[in-house]
């Protein structure tokens, strides 16, 4: 009994260890003041001063822009490129998936520098650093994380439950759209919303990689420290924080309910 009471203790400490700073961002998005360390009543001041703040709101744009088009880009090319990994022998799925985790451990300066090289010697032919760059360089950060995602469901599918698919008469098509892909499709999305959170939470890379007049919110924020960055920050992170969490509840309850009904 008393071992059950401490993991409980141990588990709430852990939680408010990580989230307390979320908390206190949240609550003191609402403060009426600029102060950090002194609640001065209610307001939603910063909330308006936001959305009429243009910088801010071109730099969410960009930063939008760029997780929807990379996620999904890089959702479409490492789904396909899961299925190659599959269906490869085995020394040769090593290797792949040796190569796979490369960038994920590669420090994201070493990527960043790199990807700004390759740009740097393909503006010869008239590619120069802006928002294609720093879109190129979020999808190829993202590909690995989609593939690591996906790979796992094909593994755990039953390869017979196709190959009976055809037998009967379906199509290799059909096949897939009926059978292989709502098997998938968990992976799918859990690798889509990895990839989104990624390009969001991005800034060495699209340092890098970005160029004059594009910038996405980490490189914004980056650059008010240096003259102290606004409380419009706190109510910005808050309504990204709520966006992300209410698609995290809706993904897992859609799973869930999939489950149910299989």
């Amino acid at each position: 009994m008393v071992n059950k009471y401490i993991k409980r203790i141990y588990t709430i400490a852990i939680f408010l260890f990580l989230y307390a700073p979320i908390i206190l961002l949240i609550i003191f998005s609402f403060n009426k003041s600029k102060s950090l360390s002194s609640w001065d009543g209610f307001s939603l001041k910063w909330y308006i001063e936001l959305f009429n703040d243009k910088h801010i709101m071109k730099s969410l744009y960009y930063t939008l822009l760029c997780a929807v088009l990379s996620s999904i880009i890089a959702t479409i090319i490492g789904t396909f490129a899961a299925f190659g990994i599959f269906n490869m022998k085995k020394i040769q799925r090593k290797i792949i998936l040796n190569l796979n985790n490369l960038p994920l451990l590669n420090p994201d300066i070493v990527t960043g520098i790199s990807l700004m090289l390759l740009f740097a010697f393909l503006s010869r032919y008239k590619l120069r650093l802006g928002f294609l760059t720093m879109l190129i360089a979020h999808i190829t950060f993202n590909i690995p994380y989609v593939i690591l995602s996906v790979l796992p469901k094909l593994k755990q599918m039953n390869k017979d439950i196709y190959l009976a698919a055809m037998d009967l008469g379906a199509t290799p098509f059909y096949a897939f759209k009926k059978i292989v892909f709502p098997e998938i499709l968990p992976g799918i999305i859990t690798g889509m919303l990895i990839a989104f959170t990624m390009s969001v939470d991005d800034f060495v890379i699209s340092y890098f990689t970005t160029g004059n007049g594009v910038s996405n919110l980490s490189i914004t924020i980056y650059s008010m420290t240096r003259r102290g960055i606004k409380p419009t920050i706190n109510a910005l992170s808050t309504i990204l924080f709520t966006v992300v969490l209410s698609l995290l509840l809706v993904v897992n309850k859609r799973s869930k309910s999939i489950k149910d009904l299989t």
